[in-house]
């Protein structure tokens, strides 16, 4: 079989969001320094999609994720600590022949020089994934699929997989796109940057780092991406200590919506927009001041707080502001995965006047405090 069967387009829908793609065992090094030096490591789990769902999870979503990883013992502690989240892991395949990726890493920050990480992940489980070999009824079974590019990268059975996904049909749920561009994961040339951009075009919500769509297509600027991404009906460029800047089609700033601003899906929204073309608003929220501990999830974090609010049917502002501070848990920790804040407590800050917004600053353990006013003081 090749892609989803006539009339798969889900039944009764049980699920938020299902996220699709690769989680790998992480070790994770016992002490700074080069990987040929570190003496010992501890298992850890990672991966983009995974990190969405168990984010989603701890903050009361009903979450999905579906993945293929070996029949082996990293695929059991892969599988059985997603679902300690609450995540539901109900639809991973398990490889007889491939094994399950891992990968170790140093303890310093991904941004310089000094990081090493060194990935066994080449013909794993996860880069079997194809359009003949997923379970498109659990895909399709939730209110959000979300995706990344990073699955396009793992081989050409997974980019076909990602295009038949991201095709417009009646009855798809709404496309969550993050574009993860990771260079060393791609086979040469130029064709990562045109498999993205496409990909991010089919998609209806786009989340795009400012700084990774420079270096994949070149691009300079919120307004230059948007003019480059123009279907999606919510496209987020995340702009690093700058904050994010959002694209939304047809949706005021402060009004409250359902998924993604009103649209459907890209296969929906061509047909109700009656071929008009919808007009943006852009809304920029600053970033917070964060204590940081270690700088790896934050990307991740982000676009589980964004989907939270979004499925809550939050204003513009206050989606993005639930992806900061949900960054802002992970950046104050060591891993990629934390326990957020209440909701409750998520709320309150999010609700602050945008001078005390501006005033925050979060360090370790913020997300334990009982009260917005404890975090509040001046950087």
């Amino acid at each position: 079989m090749s892609g989803p069967a006539a009339g798969t387009a889900v039944a009764a829908t049980t699920t938020d969001v299902v996220c699709l793609g690769e989680s790998m065992v992480t070790f994770l090094p016992s002490q700074p320094g080069r990987l040929a030096d570190v003496p010992s490591f501890g298992r850890g789990i990672g991966g983009a999609e995974s990190n969405v769902a168990c984010a989603l999870a701890a903050a009361g979503h009903r979450a999905a994720w579906v993945g293929r990883v070996g029949a082996d013992g990293f695929g059991d502690h892969l599988v059985e600590t997603i679902a300690s989240y609450g995540v539901d892991t109900s639809a991973v395949r398990r490889d007889p022949v491939r094994p399950t990726g891992i990968y170790f890493r140093t303890a310093t920050d991904r941004a310089t020089d000094t990081h090493e990480v060194a990935y066994y992940r080449a013909g794993s489980a996860a880069s079997a994934m194809s359009p003949a070999n997923v379970p498109y009824e659990e895909l399709f079974a939730g209110r959000v699929l979300h995706l990344s590019g990073i699955t396009a990268a793992l081989s050409g059975d997974c980019l076909a997989l990602l295009r038949e996904l991201t095709a417009a049909r009646p009855g798809r749920p709404l496309v969550s796109f993050d574009v993860n561009h990771r260079p060393h994961l791609w086979r040469g040339g130029d064709a990562d940057a045109s498999v993205l951009l496409e990909l991010a075009r089919r998609s209806d919500l786009v989340f795009v780092g400012e700084d990774e769509a420079e270096e994949a297509w070149g691009i300079v600027g919120a307004e230059a991406i948007r003019a480059a991404v123009p279907e999606p009906a919510v496209l987020v460029v995340k702009r690093g200590s700058a904050g994010a800047t959002v694209f939304a089609s047809g949706l005021r700033p402060g009004a409250r919506s359902s998924i993604a601003g009103g649209a459907e899906s890209a296969g929906a929204r061509s047909s109700s927009a009656g071929g008009a073309e919808l007009a943006d608003t852009v809304t920029h929220v600053p970033a917070l001041h964060v204590d940081v501990v270690a700088a790896v999830g934050a990307g991740d974090a982000f676009a589980a707080g964004f989907l939270s609010a979004t499925l809550r049917g939050l204003p513009v502002r206050d989606r993005a502001r639930h992806g900061h501070l949900m960054a802002a848990s992970v950046l104050t920790v060591p891993g990629d995965l934390t326990e957020p804040p209440a909701r409750d407590h998520a709320d309150r800050l999010v609700a602050l006047d945008d001078d005390a917004w501006g005033r925050l600053r979060l360090g370790p353990g913020w997300t334990a405090a009982d009260r917005a006013s404890e975090e509040v003081r001046t950087p």
